[in-house]
């Protein structure tokens, strides 16, 4: 599914697309429609700056996290929303996963598991 924004009035250098399993399921996608209006609202915001920064997007909005992957860092209230991507060929941006955070750290599981997702991606997007 891609979520890129065709306006006119904006610069986009980058081009963002939501990873989808080999069975269809999108990860991200179900993630972002379990959100509320607002939180989902703040999300599709920070994902138009992603878009249009790129790999210049910096804290407090992106961080690096291992091995390629970012996280969009989002905050609505006391909700802290994480969205991991990572950079392909280009000016390709892929949304594997997103989490709530309850903790200081990024778990490793989630990272783990966008590293899983970034090896199928790329396993299946060689050309």
């Amino acid at each position: 599914m891609d979520i890129s924004h065709n306006n006119k009035a904006k610069k986009n250098v980058f081009h963002v697309i939501i990873y989808s399993k080999e069975n269809g399921d999108t990860p991200f996608r179900d993630y972002l429609l379990s959100l509320s209006p607002k939180m989902k609202t703040k999300v599709l915001r920070a994902i138009e700056l992603l878009e249009e920064k790129g790999t210049e997007l910096r804290e407090p909005y992106s961080s690096a996290l291992r091995n390629g992957l970012f996280e969009l860092r989002i905050k609505f209230g006391s909700d802290i929303v994480r969205c991991i991507y990572f950079f392909h060929k280009g000016q390709v941006i892929i949304l594997t996963s997103g989490f709530t955070k309850k903790t200081d750290k990024t778990p490793r599981k989630e990272i783990e598991k966008a590293e899983r997702y970034r090896a199928d991606w790329i396993r299946r997007n060689q050309r």
